[in-house]
């Protein structure tokens, strides 16, 4: 009797513990906690493993970032796809990205006059800054000006050298006349590489500098250059796989620049018409174009003048100028008025200064961009 009340309870005290632990169909992990292993991983193993964070204020700069180090950064674009760049400000969660980015990627000037202060004010000091501007020769901004006191002319005057050497020569010539038979005056310009440049203070006010740098070919390489030492430099393990790629993507930028000079040495005429603001002045002066605009390519300005606006039809009438160009996002307000008058016909030329959400969600690139507008250029000088 004793023996059978022993044996009972043994079992009832076995069953208890088989409670317990759950039901059988749920096996104890096999694994154990990573907080309990004997050799965990260091932190700073995973910290050094995590990709480079690089913040690209506009698009030229991110897709340029993008050909270069493809998926061994974390790169993100501060300024949404399709909004305006000139009047951005920054929110508190993009105060946050950048604080924690290692490389803030700018073009410099006036539109981007916030940077500096903000950037100043992170906790982050560490973070590499680059700016597109300091990356080039830079040119002021030219004014125009028509009767009424608006200003049409093209003073090429004012440039800032870099010191950074243009090796992309294709046999095109660089210097070029504008002739405007509504002002009475000429101006030659020669873009010779020994042309007498004022040396750019990095220090001085860029305000008045023309900060699309980007919309040259040959100033693209010069930046791509620069950026691909700068991402080596944060991340050398990866310095061997940037510059592989930048080497790759530079033909393709030398292609593009080659494909500029082309249309230019076989059209019938070099001068080109925007009926809207004009953000070009780099990729002009690089082929001996000459241009003439509403406004600026920075300027707030919406309304062109009577005068402005009766000057561009005149011109395109007597030159017989086939294509008025409009950018990116343009109401077309301006230009609608002069195809209408002159029958001309109207086309894009991207400044690639952004791009609209379906192009950033389809993986537009620069170079697309600009390839377009080659063909487009192609039909404005034919």
């Amino acid at each position: 009797m004793k023996r059978a009340i022993f044996l009972l309870i043994a079992l009832i005290g076995v069953l208890f513990l088989t409670a317990c632990g759950g039901p059988a169909e749920e096996p104890l992990p096999t694994e154990t906690p990573a907080e309990v292993t004997a050799t965990p991983p260091p932190i700073e193993e995973e910290d050094e493993s995590e990709p480079l964070r690089v913040i690209a204020t506009i698009f030229p700069q991110f897709d340029f970032v993008r050909q270069i180090a493809g998926d061994r950064v974390e790169l993100s674009m501060l300024i949404s796809p399709g909004a305006e760049s000139h009047a951005f400000e920054p929110t508190p969660r993009d105060m946050i990205a950048i604080n924690e980015a290692a490389l803030f990627i700018y073009v410099g000037g006036h539109g981007d006059t916030w940077v500096e202060s903000i950037l100043d004010s992170l906790d982050n000091q560490d973070i590499r800054r680059v700016a597109l501007i300091d990356l080039v020769d830079t040119v002021e901004v030219e004014e125009y000006h028509d009767h009424d006191g608006h200003d049409h002319g093209h003073d090429h005057s004012h440039s800032h050298d870099h010191g950074h050497s243009h090796s992309h020569d294709h046999g095109h010539s660089h210097s070029h006349d504008h002739d405007h038979d509504d002002e009475d005056h000429h101006h030659s310009h020669d873009h010779d590489e020994d042309q007498d440049h004022h040396h750019h203070d990095h220090d001085h006010d860029h305000a008045h500098l023309d900060e699309h740098v980007w919309t040259s070919p040959q100033n693209a390489i010069l930046i791509v250059e620069a950026l691909t030492e700068t991402l080596s430099e944060l991340d050398p393990v990866n310095a061997g796989f940037f510059r592989e790629n930048a080497a790759r993507y530079i033909e393709e930028l030398e292609a593009l620049d080659q494909a500029f000079a082309e249309v230019v040495a076989q059209g019938v005429r070099h001068t080109v018409v925007f009926g809207d603001r004009f953000p070009f002045r780099y990729l002009v002066d690089a082929y001996g174009l000459a241009h003439h605009a509403a406004f600026t390519g920075c300027s707030a300005e919406t309304q062109a003048s009577p005068a402005t606006i009766a000057r561009l039809i005149e011109l395109v009438e007597r030159e017989e100028i086939p294509v008025v160009f409009y950018i990116e996002f343009s109401t077309l307000t301006i230009a609608n008025v002069i195809a209408e008058a002159t029958g001309a016909r109207l086309l894009e030329f991207h400044s690639t200064h952004n791009v609209s959400a379906a192009e950033f969600q389809a993986g537009v690139t620069y170079v697309d961009l600009m390839r377009r507008n080659v063909e487009h250029l192609r039909e404005a000088l034919s």
